[in-house]
């Protein structure tokens, strides 16, 4: 016998007079039937509901089975706020944390030992829609930039230009739903309730404005825990029970089984108030600025349609990098890390890691591109023909017009930051790549400014 499932035959003895009879059943279990994982897929969920469930199924081998998630960096870890049942393989979640499409790989052991995997989507809708609240709507970081209704000029000063040597590059969105291999592809962000509860965390690098705060297990991290990068981990706490809404942000964010870890981080106490960070005492992002209002994110574009449907809008200018940034800022950053140097007008050298005004320039700088700079895509340049059917890089373009992007930390020239969503459309999206820093310029925001220290616009 040779079955290919386990299987139960009944046997008849009979002996050699023929005078007796015994039957007994045998359960032969199938020696030809290799141990696998038969799930392959899952279903989808939001962040910060309750997920739907799934199970992960394995056949052949030899029962009992053992679940489990590969824990190789090149794989993706379970979501955040998910977890797997090792001896009945349920993923369940009483609140998702992450968001974007996560690929785990399974892994099955049974009881001899041997191994079976399989990769599984696990594709999670963001919920950030409070992004678009945050700073009053007074803010220089929801101010419209383009000419034809604010009249602001282009800056002319010889810090404000992209470096030439990057405005051949296209612009190219750091955000989507599974377009970065197994890992989502983004910066998350997470809302938290007024009382959620505060965790411990230590800062081991750079600056450090919280050493405790409403750091969820739950909260996401960008590239995921297996990510070597910048894994910043954003939290938004809801107003109430006498607390202010308020921002915090992390960069190189490890969750350590209730405390967390930092390389550095930053707090905006009270974002109904236009106050920005100290001047040059950094935030979670080289130009100083906060990360999550600065987040392209699919709650805004969707609005009140469907992901193929968008009906939504962007109110701010959109977080983008260069190579390599000037070694100073302009209002509304706080701080660089960049390159150059310029030279005052009347001579004199002006120090690095400094803020320069947009209203008396510097007269020559040997770089160019400086942190916090606002970019606006040129009234002449025609929207690309894809946007017509690319609704959801439509609307970017628009908020590429109207709020114009914002020069905000160093990687690759013109990469676009947005949220991981697994309602991005990375087809459509690809339409922004059409469009090369060429097509920017720089915008001179110096009469909207009152004060250096405060976000607030004049008009």
């Amino acid at each position: 016998m040779s079955p290919t499932a386990t299987t139960t035959y009944t046997l008849t003895a009979t002996n050699a007079s023929g005078s007796t009879k015994s039957t007994a059943k045998v359960t032969v279990t199938a020696s030809g039937s290799p141990l696998a994982i038969t799930t392959t897929s899952c279903p989808g969920g939001t962040q910060g509901a309750a997920y739907a469930g799934c199970t992960i199924v394995a056949s052949g081998g030899s029962p009992p089975y053992t679940y489990s998630v590969n824990t190789n960096s090149n794989f993706s870890p379970l979501p955040e706020g998910m977890s797997l049942s090792a001896p009945t393989g349920v993923i369940s979640s009483s609140l998702i944390g992450g968001q974007g499409t996560y690929t785990p790989e399974f892994v099955v052991t049974d009881s001899a030992s041997a191994q079976a995997t399989q990769s599984i989507n696990i594709s999670l809708n963001g919920n950030n829609a409070f992004l678009a609240n945050i700073f009053p709507s007074t803010s220089i970081f929801h101010h419209r930039v383009d000419a034809a209704t604010t009249g602001l000029p282009v800056d002319t000063s010889p810090a404000a230009p992209m470096y030439s040597g990057y405005l051949p590059a296209t612009v190219k969105p750091f955000f989507g739903n599974n377009s970065y291999a197994t890992f989502p592809n983004g910066i998350p962000a997470i809302e938290v309730p007024y009382n959620q509860a505060v965790a411990a965390v230590t800062t081991t690098v750079y600056q450090s404005y919280f050493t405790s705060g409403p750091i969820p297990a739950n909260a996401p991290v960008e590239g995921t825990s297996n990510s070597t990068g910048d894994r910043h981990v954003l939290v938004y706490l809801e107003a109430g029970g006498g607390n202010d809404p308020a921002l915090y942000e992390m960069w190189q964010g490890i969750y350590e089984g209730g405390p967390w870890t930092d390389s550095s981080n930053a707090l905006w106490p009270d974002v109904t108030t236009n106050a920005l960070t100290t001047q040059g005492q950094g935030t979670s992002d080289a130009a100083g600025l906060p990360v999550g209002p600065l987040l392209a994110n699919a709650d805004e574009v969707i609005g009140g349609g469907t992901p193929s449907s968008p009906r939504g809008t962007i109110q701010h200018p959109i977080r983008f990098t260069l190579n390599h940034m000037l070694n100073y800022w302009v209002w509304p950053a706080t701080e660089t890390a960049g390159v150059g140097s310029c030279i005052a007008t009347g001579g004199g050298s002006i120090p690095v890691e400094s803020e320069i005004s947009q209203s008396s320039p510097p007269a020559s700088c040997t770089m160019s591109g400086p942190a916090g700079e606002i970019y606006r895509l040129k009234a002449a340049v025609a929207t690309p023909s894809c946007a017509s059917t690319s609704p959801q890089a439509a609307i970017i373009i628009t908020a590429f017009r109207n709020y114009g992007i914002i020069l905000a930390d160093n990687g690759d020239s013109g990469g676009l930051i947005g949220t991981p969503d697994a309602r991005w459309n990375d087809t459509d999206l690809a339409c922004l790549t059409s469009l090369t820093l060429s097509d920017f310029e720089p915008v001179n925001v110096s009469s909207l400014m009152v004060s250096n220290d405060s976000g607030a616009t004049s008009h």
